[in-house]
Formats: structure tokens, sequence, C-alpha cells
């Protein structure tokens, strides 16, 4: 599969670059003055400070759940997404929505969490049991 690249804005380039590199593992790769690149889980993710943004918070209902519509993220293998889940509780993440299983037993089950960084923009992290997405 090739690398997809996102380029997401945020209010402050410093906390949101933490945010993905300490709390989510993300590698830091180039930057300039407004703007940083990150290896995130193997994709490109470009972060671009646009002082006094504010993510769109619109939600919609998903297996009885209230989601952000507007997010990005990432699929990971069961035992890695697992991993994760334990290490950002541990850390005492504040989650839009914890981690959790969803659709069980039916054909798109799938185990997922979301957070938001700093900005505000969601970002959602699921595994399927299968590692089947399409």
């Amino acid at each position: 599969m090739r690398p997809f690249h996102l380029s997401l804005p945020v209010a402050d380039l410093e906390s949101a670059g933490d945010f993905y590199a300490d709390v989510l593992g993300a590698e830091r790769g180039r930057t300039g003055p407004d703007w940083a690149d990150f290896d995130f889980f193997g994709h490109q993710l470009s972060l671009h400070l646009v002082p006094g943004y504010g993510a769109d918070d619109t939600t919609c209902e998903v297996d009885a759940t209230a989601v952000p519509v507007r997010h990005h993220g990432v699929v990971l293998d069961p035992d890695t997404w697992r991993s994760l889940a334990d290490r950002l509780e541990a850390a005492g993440i504040d989650f839009l929505l914890t981690p959790r299983s969803r659709f069980v037993g039916e054909e798109f089950e799938q185990h997922t969490m979301f957070l938001a960084d700093p900005s505000g923009n969601a970002i959602e992290v699921k595994a399927f049991p299968e590692g089947v997405w399409r």
C-alpha cells in the first residue's frame, strides 16, 4: 500500500506536534516555521499553523453513539490497536469515545477509539478482527 498524505490545520504547531509525536508515537520529519511533517503509522501527516483555528465538532450517530463527522485516523491490526489503547488509557488521555468494540458479531465488527489533538482535530484509531476493512 502506498503512503497517504494528509494535511491538517492546527492552532498551535508546538502543542500539536508534541501530541502527535509524544502521545501517538508519530516520528517527526521535515519542518518549517509554520508547518511540520510526521510519519503517522507509515503515512505522511503535515500540520500547518493556522492561528485561531478551531475544528468542526459536527457529529452523526453510528451504532447509537455520536461520532465526529470530520476526522482522520488509521486502521491498525488488533494487537497494535489494543497496545495503543492500553497505553493511551494508562496515560489518562481524554477520549472523545473510549476504546470499544462495535457491531460485535456483525459483518462490520470493529474496535475503535476517538481522541482529539490539541486543536480539536478528531482522530479515530480502529482495527478489524480479521484485518479486513474493505
